[in-house]
């Protein structure tokens, strides 16, 4: 039980909403996206401003709590929330500034990709975020993030500037190449595990209208696309960036009947250059095969970024696997061609995101990103309704990325990991764990942020 006490003293310090397991807005406020986490926390502080955010991570820290942070609440391990302790909800905390002159833009903690997209897309400028706008812009940037406009931009963390970081002290730091550029460097792909994100400050790129949408071919092809896809990437110019897929045909449109419910694989383009030169830059991947369906064609940037949200509405269930790859090897092509047309259903993804262009000539060490010598990062993810499912489902992801494994990179984007332990966690980091562990010691040593790709403090 909760000292009444000090229950009242958090009260009164914050102005947003704190919502207790008595509530009527309990349920719907611990939910998070993946419908597989069902967790019942003692408390969920909907933050009005940073100065709740302190008075929250001052008393869990005084009381002992458990602590989650809440963005976006996408995070498939369910990280945002717990049993018995306190999630610090950011939800309420959406402002956006946007410095159209000098291209940069600041975003609060509580903001998804949609809201930053909305806020920039007017000044024809984006920051690369990922393929799904309801995504929270802190987890994914923290992680590393991966999306349509990798290959032109670089990562998401390859393009903060500067953050806004509430410490395990309580504090509020600025983190950036000129201020606390220990922690700045750590925040940039380390994840959520040395404080309370509170705002982010990005670059912003000129991307407007964007000349993109699926190549479809049926799996017959699947191993010459793949190799096709794979070679062509190797050349590609920054501005072109292209994932492999599997996938179901959704029943609707703008897919034609004939597809509906197919299992197929398939390309999905974003072409950010000149429009003039987008049909002889995409043409080679268009003509392929030749394809079932070129779906490709000019959109504001913000469609392409929205287009997968029908599929994976919150409330789903989620098991993900993934890996990075510096090739894809005959042998490789050979265990993805054989589990990758069993995708189970139309809110499932087999995704082969490129990881090359921009954010491949960050240098290894100049982020806790180190698989800049990657080419590729796979995400194997079940995506079901029915819990019931559950075993057949997650045993495909296992058995599909135990064949897959061994031809790998080794390591793994953190933000498609589930809670797979330390070793993972190393391997995923690799040369930069210590220095990782190192930040942390300074800044969280009582690992009070530990529900996360946990960077265990050594103090």
């Amino acid at each position: 039980m909760l000292d009444v006490k000090t229950l009242d003293e958090l009260s009164a310090s914050v102005r947003g909403e704190i919502i207790q397991p008595d509530d009527p807005q309990y349920d719907d406020a611990r939910t998070v996206y993946n419908g597989m986490i069902d967790r019942r926390p003692r408390l969920i502080v909907r933050c009005a401003d940073v100065a709740d955010v302190i008075a929250c991570v001052n008393y869990a820290r005084e009381t002992g709590l458990t602590l989650s942070i809440r963005g976006g609440g996408h995070n498939v391990v369910g990280f945002a929330t717990n049993d018995g302790g306190l999630v610090i909800d950011l939800c309420r905390m959406k402002g956006i500034r946007v410095d159209a002159e000098k291209r940069t833009v600041r975003a609060q903690g509580g903001c998804t990709w949609g809201d930053l997209d909305h806020a920039t897309h007017p000044f024809g400028l984006h920051a690369p975020g990922g393929v799904i706008s309801t995504t929270g812009v802190a987890g994914l940037s923290l992680g590393g993030g991966i999306g349509h406009l990798t290959r032109k931009a670089g990562l998401s963390c390859d393009n903060i500037i500067s953050a806004d970081v509430v410490t395990a002290s309580g504090e509020l730091v600025t983190a950036s190449a000129n201020k606390n550029p220990d922690l700045y460097w750590a925040l940039r792909g380390g994840g959520g595990n040395f404080g309370v994100v509170t705002s982010l400050e990005f670059k912003l790129h000129e991307v407007s209208t964007v000349f993109g949408g699926p190549v479809l071919w049926s799996l017959d092809k699947a191993k010459d696309a793949m190799r096709f896809w794979q070679q062509h990437m190797a050349n590609a110019p920054d501005d072109l960036n292209a994932f492999f897929a599997f996938l179901i045909v959704p029943p609707g449109p703008p897919f034609p009947e004939e597809l509906h419910n197919k299992t197929v694989c398939a390309v999905v383009i974003c072409y950010a250059g000149p429009m003039e030169k987008a049909e002889e830059v995409t043409r080679p991947l268009r003509e392929f095969g030749p394809p079932l369906l070129d779906g490709v064609g000019p959109m504001p940037f913000p469609a392409l970024q929205a287009a997968f949200d029908p599929l994976l509405p919150p409330g789903l269930q989620h098991y993900w696997k993934g890996d990075f790859f510096k090739e894809l090897s005959d042998e490789a092509i050979e265990a993805h061609v054989k589990f990758g047309p069993d995708i189970p259903t139309v809110n499932s993804a087999v995704h082969f995101y490129p990881v090359s262009g921009a954010a491949g000539r960050v240098g290894k060490n100049d982020t806790p990103w180190s698989y800049r010598d990657a080419q590729f990062a796979l995400v194997i993810a079940a995506v079901y309704p029915d819990p019931a499912d559950s075993q057949k489902n997650i045993q495909w992801v296992r058995d599909y990325w135990e064949a897959a494994h061994p031809y790998s990179a080794g390591g793994a984007y953190v933000n498609f990991m589930m809670d797979e332990g330390e070793d993972r966690i190393r391997a995923s980091y690799r040369d930069n764990y210590d220095r990782l562990v190192q930040v942390k010691n300074e800044y969280d040593p009582g690992n009070l942020f530990h529900l996360n790709q946990n960077i265990k403090p050594a103090v």
